[in-house]
């Protein structure tokens, strides 16, 4: 009877097993988590379609502004207030600071606007995120 209980239970913890591997899908696991911070963070302003709110607050989806990572990566970290002109068009607004984001949650979020909306697809890594970071403690 010990016996048989015992294949039972390794039966059965193989059969969760296999399941779980099987329902998990690796590749989304890098972007989810930047479209999870996305949408904690920035879709209320920039909705989640990336096409802002008109008149209000600039777009990301096709946006020119991201082709500078730097300036895009100080504005993640230290927010914007007054003129920004993406695609040709001047927005006035304020855009609070993020820098309780670490650099992985940075990228991540960068990442997946980036790869989103018809923008280029390229990266960013947390090394370039931390240089910019270094440089505004000055």
């Amino acid at each position: 009877m010990k016996n048989f209980l015992m294949q039972i239970s390794t039966i059965f913890i193989s059969i969760l097993l296999i399941f779980s591997l099987l329902s998990f899908d690796s590749s989304s696991v890098k972007p989810a988590s930047g479209e999870l911070i996305y949408k904690k963070n920035c879709s209320a302003c920039h909705r989640n379609n990336g096409k802002m709110t008109p008149n209000l607050f600039p777009p990301l989806a096709k946006s020119d502004f991201l082709k500078d990572k730097t300036k895009t990566i100080e504005v993640i970290l230290n927010g914007v207030s007054g003129k920004i002109v993406v695609n040709g068009k001047k927005y006035y607004g304020t855009m609070p600071k993020f820098k309780q984001l670490s650099d992985q949650e940075v990228v991540d979020v960068m990442n997946y606007i980036l790869s989103s909306w018809g923008n280029d697809g390229s990266k960013i890594t947390t090394a370039e995120v931390a240089k910019v970071r270094s440089s505004l403690k000055k």
